[in-house]
């Protein structure tokens, strides 16, 4: 674990430089897509900024919502930061935007579907790097290990499943099948791919993690992760039969 990384009289937290790290990702993928739709680049800049603010804004009104307290300290502050407000909050800000933009259709939902995936695979890194909690249940498992020295560490002689590794590597994989499919499908299949892909992967990872269950047995995150995937199930089945080859546009919802 490195929380913080030490550069004479400035400190860098690890987990900040991997969530700003995740933005570039994403704006990068997306802007190499944008060039192959003949799309202006710097919108995927655009679309960047108004995911990092709306997708802060998210998972800080989700992680208060959870714990039922709300501080403007807590909103400033470094921690907090719930994936699936993220995810929501980044999801109205981007559509606001593509709707001012008039760039809102279901081909916009694909170019971002490898970028959400890999931005995510990279935000786990930061989450191992700093041992901010996100890690999973005590185990005897040979790949178990301890995060003494995190944000939140784990109590002395006890290793956990370092659910954030495995997060890493199986969304880091989705989000290069996402992209080596994105020609494949009509407008708007490959989100819903997406959407089931990840809503899967959080779902299962949630058995290892520690996060408690608030309803038929699941986790909110868990409860989330199913309502995504029957939105990404309603995608494919909707569209998975319109053409392949269907003009790719911006414009064409």
């Amino acid at each position: 674990m490195q929380p913080e990384i030490h550069l004479g009289p400035l400190t860098l937290q690890t987990f900040g430089l991997m969530f700003a790290l995740a933005f570039i990702v994403s704006g990068l993928i997306i802007g190499r897509r944008l060039k192959e739709l003949g799309s202006p680049v710097d919108w995927a800049y655009e679309l960047i900024l108004a995911a990092a603010v709306g997708g802060v804004l998210g998972a800080k009104l989700w992680f208060s919502v959870a714990e039922g307290e709300w501080s403007t300290d807590q909103l400033f502050s470094g921690t907090g930061l719930v994936w699936y407000g993220g995810a929501l909050g980044g999801a109205v800000a981007v559509a606001a935007y593509a709707y001012w933009r008039k760039i809102l259709s279901l081909t916009l939902l694909d170019v971002c579907a490898p970028a959400l995936a890999a931005g995510y695979a990279v935000g786990r890194i930061g989450c191992q790097l700093s041992g901010d909690g996100d890690y999973g249940k005590p185990t005897d498992a040979w790949w178990g290990m301890a995060y003494p020295d995190g944000t939140v560490p784990t109590p002395p002689g006890v290793e956990v499943y370092p659910t954030p590794i495995v997060e890493v590597v199986t969304m880091g994989l989705f989000a290069i099948v996402l992209w080596r499919f994105r020609n494949r499908w009509h407008p708007g299949v490959l989100f819903g791919v997406y959407l089931i892909g990840s809503s899967v992967e959080r779902f299962l990872i949630e058995f290892l993690r520690r996060n408690e269950d608030v309803a038929l047995g699941m986790t909110l995150a868990q409860i989330t992760s199913v309502a995504l995937a029957l939105i990404g199930v309603a995608f494919v089945v909707g569209l998975k039969d319109r053409p392949a080859s269907a003009e790719r546009s911006l414009t064409t919802a």
